[in-house]
């Protein structure tokens, strides 16, 4: 199994104050909300049809979109 990657991010405190309201409006950590964020930011990179890789493994799990994200 593939360990996760860890790494430093420093962030404006007003982003984080905004990173926080974003992720508790999608009961998410943080962290989770970052992650979601960047994945949903490969995907939409990488074009139509092309979701990023995810497994039960990595601790995400599929949820239904929240309504900032339709």
């Amino acid at each position: 199994m593939e360990s996760r990657k860890s790494f430093l991010l420093r962030v404006d405190p007003k982003l984080w104050r905004e990173l926080e309201r974003w992720a508790a409006d999608e009961l998410r950590s943080v962290n989770g909300q970052v992650e979601w964020i960047l994945r949903e930011a490969v995907r939409r990179r990488s074009g139509p049809g092309v979701a990023p890789e995810q497994s039960a493994e990595d601790g995400s799990r599929k949820r239904s979109l929240g309504p900032s994200e339709r």
